[in-house]
């Protein structure tokens, strides 16, 4: 097997690679903060972030402030240790 293949397709995508990226500098990251740091659409951030829950890499938050909705991502202690693997991998391709 290949480095090529060590690397994890859950973060191929360069939106889920965005995701990944500023939840690993940061605790909390709102919906509205995502998608402006991304600049993506609305459902483009909802389905890259259900992907990325779905495989308990992150954690979604939703809560209400006040009356509006209020969600939230934070990237769990599994998807930070994917995640860094995958860079790792990442980085041996490079110098390969």
């Amino acid at each position: 097997m290949g480095i090529i293949d060590k690397l994890n397709k859950d973060f191929e995508s360069r939106v889920r690679l965005g995701i990944m990226s500023i939840l690993m500098v940061n605790d909390w990251v709102d919906f509205t903060e995502m998608k402006t740091l991304l600049n993506i659409t609305d459902g483009n951030l909802a389905s890259h972030s259900s992907a990325l829950e779905k495989s308990e890499y992150i954690e979604i938050k939703k809560e209400f402030v006040g009356k509006k909705p209020k969600t939230s991502y934070q990237v769990t202690p599994l998807g930070r240790a994917a995640f860094k693997e995958h860079l790792s991998y990442l980085e041996k391709l490079m110098k390969s």
